[in-house]
């Protein structure tokens, strides 16, 4: 993903817009461009599926069509051959996404999972996702590596196939990684809130990617 297109979205959610400031971050921006890439959608909707008001939907859609990343009609929002082209690169890096059950990593009752391809080199201590998470308004995020055929958790685990059995097999069978990927779980109260979290968490993996 081009580091163009992550400092073009960090700006759609920065700009302060006349009057009150509409309360969205960059994982709205990019939740959007997400549910608008899978068809159609008008400005209600697509708020309902954000979580958000419709005033702040209206924020968003207005600064995406603006970029060019969207086009707009009575019918609703769709992407223009520029916002596809930027969102293929998107999904070339994180190509994985599931909810996820609870085991003896996830943090909260729901859970969300993303998987980052060949991000292990972005991936310090885990904190940095964790922090990401949580100022989104989740409850955290645990961030596994794939190396060679096992699963390291920061500052938990080298070896959680030895150390956790049930939840490496749980995670490699629903995330299917391969070496260098990551994956990061984000935990909430609610499905959404976990979503939100693991999306946080997945975009400090490409700060300082090309």
């Amino acid at each position: 993903m081009s580091n163009k297109f992550k400092k073009l979205l960090e700006k759609i959610a920065r700009e302060k817009a006349p009057g009150p400031s509409p309360s969205f971050s960059v994982v709205h921006v990019l939740h959007a461009i997400e549910l608008i890439a899978e068809g159609e959608i008008g400005r209600g909707k697509l708020a309902e599926k954000l979580r958000v008001g419709k005033g702040v939907a209206r924020t968003i859609i207005s600064r995406l069509k603006e970029a060019g990343l969207i086009a707009t009609s009575k019918a609703g929002c769709t992407l223009t051959n520029y916002g596809l082209m930027n969102w293929n690169q998107y999904t070339s890096i994180f190509i994985r996404k599931v909810e996820i059950g609870t085991n003896k990593l996830t943090l909260a009752k729901f859970n969300f999972a993303i998987l980052a391809k060949n991000r292990g080199d972005k991936v310090k201590s885990g904190i940095e996702q964790r922090d990401a998470a949580l100022m989104s308004g989740a409850k955290g995020a645990t961030t596994v590596l794939y190396k060679d055929g096992n699963l390291v958790i920061p500052s938990v685990s080298n070896n959680a196939v030895r150390d956790f059995p049930e939840t490496a097999k749980q995670i490699i069978e629903l995330l299917q990684p391969e070496d260098n990927d990551v994956i990061v779980i984000g935990s909430a109260d609610n499905l959404k809130g976990a979503e939100y979290g693991a999306l946080a968490a997945a975009w400090t993996l490409i700060s300082n990617s090309n």
